[in-house]
């Protein structure tokens, strides 16, 4: 991770495409679909509010945003380190955006966030909510052999955020953690409880600040 203080390397937004779905369609019989994955550097201020970021394209909100996943944040060295990892696997260079996130973050341990941890970024707060889990929309994106179980294994996931505070953000914002809870329960382990290692389902109950279907997940694990 860089050192000195944490910033925004780029604010992103969605640009509503359809066509990354279509190499899909005849092999699996998928049906026309657009997602807003592909997110672009915002040239100004954006508004980050309750529900998600003004400006921004969610377009399946069955899945996708939402109170417990208003903002999406995705560290800038994480995204090197794919690039580095992937090299001539990509179709594309990846940049801020490509991972879909809203908020590409530099100098901050992003995956290794507590659950609840607050940031206060221009004049907005957020709090740090779950991991996001890789999907078939996000595979196609990239169109990299077996992206899913590769994003997975490396355990770079990524934090859903929700906005406690609404306000404005922009590149070069610094991030400053504000409060940090005591339970340290991280995103990577939420990530690893939620991709199968149930033996997590404790530390899953010690953090509050998870989505309730998250500890419904983690009880029924130790009822099972």
């Amino acid at each position: 991770m860089a050192t000195g203080p944490a910033s925004l390397a780029a604010v992103n937004l969605g640009h509503v495409r359809d066509d990354i779905f279509a190499r899909n369609r005849t092999e699996r019989g998928a049906k026309p679909a657009t997602t807003g994955i592909d997110k672009r550097p915002a040239a100004g201020p954006v508004r980050l509010e309750r529900l998600g970021v003004v400006g921004d394209s969610v377009c399946d909100t069955k899945h996708h945003g939402g109170v417990d996943q208003a903002v999406y944040a995705y560290a800038d060295e994480d995204r090197r380190w794919w690039q580095e990892q992937l090299g001539k696997e990509l179709s594309f260079a990846l940049g801020p955006g490509s991972f879909g996130e809203n908020l590409t973050t530099e100098g901050l341990d992003v995956t290794g966030a507590v659950v609840g941890e607050q940031w206060a970024i221009g004049s907005a707060v957020l709090e740090v909510c779950v991991p996001r889990i890789p999907c078939n929309t996000f595979a196609a994106f990239w169109n990299v052999d077996k992206l899913v179980k590769r994003f997975t294994a490396a355990g770079r996931p990524g934090a859903y955020l929700r906005v406690l505070s609404e306000g404005s953000v922009q590149r070069g914002d610094e991030i400053a953690v504000r409060h940090r809870p005591a339970h340290g329960v991280t995103i990577a382990e939420t990530f690893r409880a939620l991709t199968g290692d149930r033996s997590l389902a404790p530390r899953l109950l010690a953090a509050p600040q998870l989505p309730e279907d998250v500890h419904a997940s983690a009880r029924m694990w130790l009822a099972g």
